[in-house]
Order: C-alpha cells, then sequence, then structure tokens
C-alpha cells in the first residue's frame, strides 16, 4: 500500500528526469517494491505471469535481469535493498493483503471460465505473490549479475532512506512516498518502470519517466518539518494503520498539522479507536526504524557461467538472449563503474 500523499505534493517538488541524469550516482532500490512492479507487469496475454518448465513463476527474474542491464548501461550504480522481519504493527496490513490476492485468484478463475481476458489479465496482477523462494532466486541472480544487495533487519525502504541518508546512495527508488517519511534526501519513482507502459482498462499506451522528489525541496513547498509530513501520513494511513482516520484526506491533514504545529502532540489528541496501534508509536517508527550500517557496496562484473546456470539452465531463459544481455551488461560494467569506485566513492563522502 504505502502512504499516499500525492495530492498534497505540489508540481515545483517534483522533477521528470531521464535516466542520464543518474549517470554514474548510487540508487538504492526498494528490493520488493520492485520485484512486485515486475511481477505486475510481465505477464503473458491472459494475465498469467512467466514461468519455466517446472511452472515456477520467473517474471521477476526477467524483469530483474535486463531492467539492471538497462540501469547500468546508462552508469546508474543500483544496489537492491530487501525486507526483512516486518514490525508486528504491520501485520494486520500483511493480513488484508493476503485476503485481497486470495480473492484475486478466486475472481480470475471465473474470468477464465469466462473468456473474459481483460478481467483474467486484471485479477492475475492483483494476485501476485513474491515467495521466499523467488526472492532468494532474486539475491542469487543478482550476487552473479556483480550488482550488491542489502538485507535490512526490517523495512527496505527504512534502510535505502538511511543509505542515502549516510551518504553511502545519492536516492532511494520506490514507488511508494513512505522513503520521505523515512527521511530519505531524494526519492526517486518509476525508475523499475521507465519506458512505454499501457494504461490499465485501456488500449493506450504511455511513456513513463523518472520523477525527483527532494525531501527539503517538498518541506519548504508545502512549509512543514519531516516530523509533520510523518503525522501527514499517519493520519491519511500507512501501512502501520491502512485506513487512517475517518474523513480525513492529504489536502485536509496538512491543515492540521500547520494548525497544530506540534505533531505529537496532534497525534495524541486524536481518537484511539481510529487506530490499531498507538499513533505516536507509528510516528517514532518513522523517526527510528530499524536499520544496519554492516554492509558493503560492491559492483562486479558479471559471473557469465552462473548467470547462464541461474536463468537458462534452471529457469528455461532463451539462451541466445541471455548471452546477448550478458554481453551488454559486461559493457556497461567496464565502461561505467570498473576504474571509477574510488572517484565515486570520495565525490559521495563530499556530499
Amino acid at each position: 500500500m504505502g502512504v499516499n500523499i500525492r495530492e498534497i505534493i505540489p508540481p515545483e517538488a517534483i522533477k521528470t528526469i531521464e535516466l542520464s541524469f543518474l549517470k554514474y550516482k548510487v540508487v538504492a532500490i526498494d528490493a520488493y517494491n520492485a520485484l512486485y512492479q515486475f511481477l505486475t507487469a510481465i505477464r503473458q496475454p491472459d494475465g498469467t505471469p512467466l514461468m519455466d518448465s517446472k511452472g515456477r513463476i520467473t517474471s521477476h527474474l526477467s524483469g530483474l535481469f535486463y531492467r539492471t542491464i538497462n540501469l547500468v548501461e546508462n552508469g546508474i550504480k543500483v544496489v537492491y535493498v530487501f525486507d526483512g522481519q516486518p514490525p508486528e504493527m504491520k501485520y494486520a496490513e500483511i493480513e488484508r493483503r493476503k485476503k485481497i490476492k486470495s480473492e484475486a485468484i478466486k475472481k480470475y478463475e471465473e474470468a477464465v471460465k469466462k473468456g473474459d481476458i481483460e478481467a483474467a489479465r486484471r485479477y492475475a496482477q492483483m494476485s501476485s505473490r513474491l515467495t521466499e523462494d523467488m526472492v532468494n532466486d532474486a539475491k542469487k541472480l543478482l550476487e552473479a549479475m556483480g550488482i550488491p544487495y542489502v538485507q535490512a533487519p526490517a523495512e527496505g525502504e527504512a534502510q535505502a532512506a538511511f543509505m542515502a541518508r549516510k551518504g553511502d546512495a545519492w536516492a532511494a527508488a520506490s514507488q511508494d512516498y513512505d522513503s520521505l517519511l523515512f527521511g530519505a534526501p531524494r526519492l526517486v519513482r518509476n525508475l523499475a518502470i521507465t519506458g512505454k507502459r499501457k494504461l490499465p482498462r485501456k488500449d493506450v499506451y504511455v511513456e513513463i519517466k523518472p520523477e525527483l522528489i527532494e525531501l527539503e525541496v517538498l518541506l519548504k513547498a508545502l512549509g512543514i518539518t519531516r516530523e509533520q509530513l510523518i503525522a501527514i501520513g499517519i493520519l491519511v494511513g500507512t501501512d502501520y494503520n491502512p485506513d487512517g482516520v475517518r474523513g480525513i484526506g492529504p489536502k485536509t491533514a496538512l491543515k492540521m498539522v500547520k494548525a497544530h504545529k506540534d505533531p505529537v502532540k496532534l497525534l495524541q489528541s486524536l481518537p484511539k479507536h481510529e487506530f490499531p496501534v498507538d499513533p505516536v508509536k507509528i510516528y517514532e517508527y518513522f523517526l527510528n526504524p530499524p536499520v544496519t550500517s554492516d554492509y558493503k557496496l560492491e559492483w562486479r562484473e558479471p559471473d557469465e557461467k552462473k548467470v547462464f546456470e541461474i536463468l537458462v539452465e534452471e529457469h528455461d531463459f532463451n539462451p541466445e538472449r541471455v548471452k546477448n544481455a550478458l554481453e551488454r551488461l559486461k559493457k556497461a560494467y567496464r565502461e561505467h563503474i570498473k576504474g571509477k569506485q574510488t572517484g565515486l566513492d570520495a565525490w559521495l563522502r563530499k556530499r
């Protein structure tokens, strides 16, 4: 779900950029967010995901492999950040999502029986599940590709935001705005879906480009602090209180935090029955989430043999396509990453 504050983000706080704008910059990508996007977008005509001969889903691996190569070809130094153990207060949202997916599976089966391909596609996308095996395969593939990943102790977005604040990454990348609440100085959206995309339920294609939102620019435009932004998120609904406060949308929430000034006192004044957990606890979690400094970002030349084993031998990918893509990745690594690490590290330390 993620927090939905798009409605109050002023146009001047959103900058449309080209992939080339991110050249030589380290971008920490919310891995689960990206993998779900691949699972949703990379589908067969009837909406079913790509699968290998054993019936194992491979849409996420296809997206991860080819999209990452595209990003590296543009000189972007990507690092994927994986979720760890979710906080207890997120369990209600996790159960809600499971229920939605189960219902979507039933509706998908009904649509298939009726021959309604468009509905089948829609419900199949809604039923996307990311299993532990799929996540492990994604990590193995990244390692074979020479792309670093970080295992977060809890929320991946919180870890990516921490890395960006620390200066180990230039920005966090996710479709959700939670990264801003977690304190990411820069958020890049649409990184995993850049290019031509079909609009839902329409035979229309649009060009999707990355968006850059800088936290300080956003806060200045809204005339609030990060703490007040967190309070807005809690009022409209987060993964820890999905329903938010009844009758309060982003615009009303913005007015409320400006009127009350102190976000903690505002949250304490709200009706307790509106929250599954103490809103102040949620507020404190956004300010101080569990993160780790125990990681090393190192980009390596791809191990062609291991990539081939994972994609071609294990999951039946087209050998020629994989071979050609690997040549592109090797070339991109040598042109944009190899020999540039020392200079980039020095540049990051000055930020």
